[in-house]
């Protein structure tokens, strides 16, 4: 069986025994603080599981998109050392929601791997809970007994905690769980020795290919356990080790679903792939690196996550630089690479996940512009490893570092150049630096919460898209959280008109009242599917009426911002192109932000005309009409705008002004007609990653008080001319008389500077027959000074000068020599200025012939001349 017919099996059994087949949730995850990244088949029913939603299914199976590159689940740097570590994967799963049980999972798991792909029998080992002793639990005997159905004892193994008992974290849903091993040992080898004694023994060949979850408790964050109300079933099988073991492969890489992008690199690269799991294979393992990275590329690309400096773009950064540095060092390759592979995963995934089709072309675009960047970042670092002193030849660990952290170089990378000069690298001190930084991001990222405080059971129901206020809420849970010192509250109410922060739209702030004393919400998010109520202060009276009350003011200005938002994207697409997607927004209550794919600068005539159709539309004073409920179906049938990386639900929320004009799905909330938007104004257009544009926009006050403020700069203008009648000319006028009387001044600058040059040269020494120049002088520009030591290099011929001088008050040096010196004295203008700059408190660098650095420092120019000077005379007589 090829991979699609293996997916495909999968669900059409699960879709036969009445299990719903859900689509995969978005990689990226939006609702979970306690998540960056999907990492588990079960992250999109955690509310079911918590408690805070009904599962509007109680059967249901699917294939998710799972990422694990960051905290404890984090596979990145095992990835290409071993035929079965990805970043990304797909988990099959089935769940249960208090319905069928350990018997019916039990089941349902060995007749698909027996009866539908023909797994023997005698090669699957199975593992249960043994208990443990500090929880108070006993063995899953129960588990046990229901496996004893279908598999001899002697191949039912009980085992312990670290392997057989599932938790989500640190507290919340956990249970008991039940691993269905397969041993892949060739048949001299499974008949001498049985395989049970080498299930969770680190045997490769013995591996887990299916997890089966029985979750019956709640771990409480003081760590005792709670039984649930009712049990459910959460199980989890890698689709891509599954793969391997029907394909009779040894390694996942072998399957059809790496293979044929593997055998693409060997034929580009020129390099043939030999399988090889030696660490010294660095070819085998680059290749196999490539084809892993490029798929957790694509995806988390397709779902809405572009490569950038924060959050999950950094990630994804990290993992596409991590590639580029394994082609660039061990293929050869010194291109873009990776973008060439987008193509055949999409050919390979597409009709399953058609978010990659569909976006094909800006997935392309977004890697070869990332890999293009950070080609040019690697040579920047290439370069500074050129120009770096070392002593005894070892590479200081924090240089290392500061190459780690600022170009992207991994220490194997800085290692393998430095031992290209024959040197070493300090690791101890590199180490020491990388746990610095990491425990300063620990310390800057840590949040800690209490457990939930139960008040009362119930689940919250939005109102706020019809009022703003509520008379008679009630407080259903609180629990306080702690971040860098700071206490807050999360509340969490049975009706509320606040909106949490969501869909690009920031959350609501305003006031509840308990029994009439006010408490300030300060803002409002979600998590997962519970509305949270952030606030400063624990009310007294925690079982107390609530009147609920956001800030209407503020919310009326976001609403009009989101209903712009609506206006603009689709003013985008009918005047920019269809190819316009979003990326990205903000709807705040000042301004609004829009990433859109785009590849290229908006001219001015395309944002006038932009800015113009939005305005139309809000003259006309459309009617909003919003449609909730709507199925999914019907909505796509419309032809709704649906993002890509957004997860919808089987009902919709449908936001319409003129369907001619604009329908989009939305949850956020809007004007009753355009005309309260008043009026709209794009303040700038720029571009914030590859292939993505962004314009940043005012609506209504803020738009009319930019206006004001145009006018009225534009009148002092007027006034300080003396109102002329061409305003624009006459400022043309004298932009024209000033490069005038600037190239004027140049001149005078330049004539003054040559006019020093004979005094200067005299101050000249000659060492073994080469002019040495160490001097300084006072306040000259920068290019200026260039001009003058490029002039008295010309005239000296043979010669290194040093130049002190204060441009505009601030202490400068440069350093000139002689292009055959550099090469016949070992002489380096770069790695003197870098000596000397110390004395003026500063920096710099350059190229071995010229050098030039600036600082803070002007009394220190003296004595970095003198040091200079020194320098060069000892390097000289050396």
């Amino acid at each position: 069986m090829d991979s699609r017919q293996i997916r495909r099996k999968f669900l059409q059994f699960f879709e036969g025994n009445q299990h719903k087949i859900v689509p995969s949730a978005p990689i990226v995850v939006k609702n979970d603080p306690t998540l960056m990244f999907t990492n588990a088949g079960m992250n999109q029913f955690k509310d079911y599981f918590l408690g805070n939603q009904v599962a509007p299914y109680t059967r249901v199976a699917d294939t998710q998109k799972c990422l694990r590159v960051s905290g404890k689940h984090n596979d990145l740097e095992e990835v290409g050392t071993d035929g079965t570590h990805h970043t990304m994967f797909e988990m099959l799963g089935n769940w249960s929601f208090g319905d069928y049980f350990k018997e019916e999972a039990i089941s349902l798991a060995w007749k698909l791997l027996t009866e539908e792909y023909k797994l023997d029998k005698e090669r699957i080992f199975i593992t249960v809970f043994g208990g443990d002793e500090k929880d108070g639990l006993e063995r899953d005997n129960e588990a046990y007994e229901f496996w004893k159905k279908w598999v001899p004892e002697e191949r039912i193994i009980y085992c312990g905690k670290k392997d057989n008992f599932w938790e989500m974290g640190e507290s919340g849903p956990c249970g008991p769980c039940s691993e269905i091993h397969v041993d892949l040992r060739p048949d001299e080898e499974f008949t001498n020795e049985s395989g049970a004694a080498l299930v969770n023994q680190g045997v490769p060949e013995v591996m887990e290919i299916w997890n089966l979850v029985f979750i019956q408790y709640e771990r409480k964050t003081d760590g005792k356990l709670v039984a649930l109300t009712a049990s459910h079933v959460d199980t989890g099988m890698g689709f891509e080790r599954l793969c391997m073991v029907l394909q009779k492969k040894k390694a996942t890489y072998d399957t059809d679903i790496f293979f044929p992008m593997i055998q693409y690199i060997s034929s580009f690269s020129g390099i043939p792939y030999l399988g090889s799991y030696d660490l010294k294979a660095k070819s085998d393992i680059a290749m196999r690196v490539l084809v892993d990275h490029i798929r957790a590329i694509c995806f988390t690309i397709a779902d809405g996550s572009l490569p950038s400096n924060t959050g999950s773009g950094y990630v994804i950064r990290r993992i596409l630089r991590r590639a580029v540095r394994y082609y660039y060092s061990f293929l050869n390759i010194k291109e873009p690479f990776m973008y060439r592979l987008v193509p055949i995963l999409s050919n390979q995934l597409g009709d399953f996940f058609p978010e990659l089709k569909n976006q094909i072309e800006f997935i392309v675009k977004v890697i070869r512009e990332e890999e293009n960047a950070f080609l040019k970042t690697l040579e920047d670092g290439l370069k500074k490893l050129d120009n770096i002193e070392v002593k005894n030849n070892t590479l200081s660990g924090q240089i290392a570092f500061e190459l780690y952290d600022t170009y992207g170089f991994p220490i194997d990378l800085t290692e393998l150049i430095a031992a290209e000069k024959n040197w070493t690298v300090d690791k101890a001190e590199f180490d020491k630096a990388l746990l610095a930084q990491k425990e300063r991001s620990r310390a800057d990222a840590k949040k800690t919460y209490s457990d939930w405080n139960i008040i009362r059971d119930g689940s919250t129901k939005f109102v706020g898209y019809d009022v703003d206020e509520v008379d008679e809420a009630l407080l259903l849970r609180w629990r306080q959280i702690e971040t860098k010192g700071e206490t807050k509250y999360q509340l969490v109410l049975n009706t509320t008109p606040f909106y949490p922060e969501g869909g690009g739209q920031i959350g609501d702030q305003g006031i509840l009242y308990f029994d009439g004393t006010p408490i300030e919400v300060i803002d409002t998010v979600k998590e997962n599917d519970l509305i949270l109520h952030i606030t400063e202060v624990l009310p007294q009276k925690l079982t107390a009426t609530i009147r609920a009350s956001i800030n209407g003011y503020r919310r009326k200005l976001i609403e009009n911002n989101h209903s712009a938002t609506h206006l603009l994207h689709s003013a985008l697409r009918k005047i920019v192109g269809t190819h316009v997607q979003q990326k990205g927004s903000l709807v705040h209550q000042d301004y609004l932000r829009f990433d859109f794919s785009h590849f290229q600068k908006l001219t001015r005539e395309e944002l006038q005309s932009i800015e113009k159709l939005v305005n139309e539309k809000i003259r006309e004073n459309i009617q909003l009409s919003e449609k909730r409920s709507v199925p999914i179906e019907e909505a796509q049938k419309s032809g709704a705008m649906m993002l890509f990386g957004e997860k919808y639900g089987e009902k919709v929320r449908m936001i319409t002004f003129d369907s001619n004009y604009s329908v989009e799905l939305c949850g956020g909330c809007h004007v009753s007609q355009t005309g309260v938007i008043g009026y709209f104004k794009i303040v700038s257009e720029s571009a914030v990653a590859a292939g993505v544009r962004r314009i940043e926009a005012i609506s209504s006050s803020a738009a009319e008080n930019w206006l004001i403020q145009q006018l009225e700069e534009f009148d002092k203008t007027k006034q300080l001319l003396n109102n002329p009648k061409d305003l624009s000319q006459q400022v043309q006028n004298l932009i024209d008389q000033n490069k005038e009387l600037q190239k004027a001044l140049d001149e005078i600058k330049g004539e003054m500077a040559m006019g020093m040059k004979g005094e200067l040269i005299k101050g000249t020494i000659s060492i073994q027959g080469i002019k040495v120049l160490c001097t300084s002088i006072e306040n000259i520009d920068s290019k200026t000074a260039k001009n003058l030591i490029y002039a008295i290099g010309k005239e000296l011929e043979h010669c290194v000068i040093v130049l002190g001088y204060k441009d505009n008050d601030k202490p400068n040096l440069m350093c000139y020599i002689t292009e055959e010196l550099v090469s016949s004295q070992s002489l380096n203008a770069s790695h003197i200025i870098r000596a000397i700059s110390k004395h003026i408190d500063g920096g710099g660098g350059g190229q071995p012939f010229f050098a030039t650095a600036g600082g803070k420092k002007k009394e220190g120019i003296e004595a970095a001349v003198l040091e200079a000077k020194s320098l060069i005379e000892n390097s000289i007589n050396k």
